[in-house]
């Protein structure tokens, strides 16, 4: 991790843009890769040497949304066989990510890109289900707007100190797992209750 960082340092700056937004793609593919990190630092970096917010910002986005459209189409193209395989799915795990799109929609989608161990599942299971792309593209996009925006936007305003930065960003992704499976929850909960009264 430590060589790929001081890689980032080396790059101009649209060089680093470019590899920002590989970087955030990458994370849609393969799930392990610490795209946070990356586009964080670069980001961090970018600002030590007078880049642009803006560039940061859009790069990471663009490279993010195109990452969760392709494994998207891989997913409608291959079906849910391939996306359990994929990701080793049980069929319970299947079943839960299934059902909360099918009460929940677009927001289900977007919730889900916040929760660790799920965020990667949900453009190719959005994919296999046959979700209008537009309708995913507007969810997965819009999540990806928020948490990418806020990270850019700590990295640009933190200062000197990359340690700080690293882990007030460990700590906010924490909040907004946290948050998001609250939101779930919850969801839940009034969606359970709705269809008891209903069936009363």
């Amino acid at each position: 991790m430590q060589s790929l960082l001081d890689w980032l340092t080396s790059l101009p700056p649209l060089a680093l843009y470019l590899a920002l937004a590989v970087a955030a793609a990458i994370e849609n593919i393969f799930p392990p890769f610490p795209a946070d990190t990356v586009v964080a630092f670069g980001s961090f970096y970018a600002a030590r040497v007078n880049g642009s917010v803006l560039a940061s910002f859009l790069s990471t986005l663009a490279g993010n949304l195109a990452g969760a459209m392709g494994v998207y189409w891989l997913g409608r193209r291959y079906g849910m066989h391939w996306l359990e395989h994929r990701f080793r799915m049980s069929d319970d795990r299947r079943y839960r990510m299934v059902q909360t799109y099918n009460r929940f929609g677009a927001a289900g989608l977007f919730v889900s890109r916040f929760l660790p161990g799920v965020r990667a599942v949900v453009p190719p299971l959005a994919g296999a289900m046959r979700v209008p792309a537009g309708r995913a593209a507007l969810a997965m996009g819009t999540a990806s707007a928020i948490w990418y925006g806020i990270v850019t936007w700590l990295a640009f305003t933190a200062g000197s100190s990359w340690e700080e930065l690293s882990a007030r960003i460990a700590s906010l992704g924490r909040g907004f797992a946290i948050a998001a499976a609250a939101v779930v929850a919850i969801a839940v909960v009034a969606w359970l209750v709705v269809r008891r009264r209903r069936g009363a």
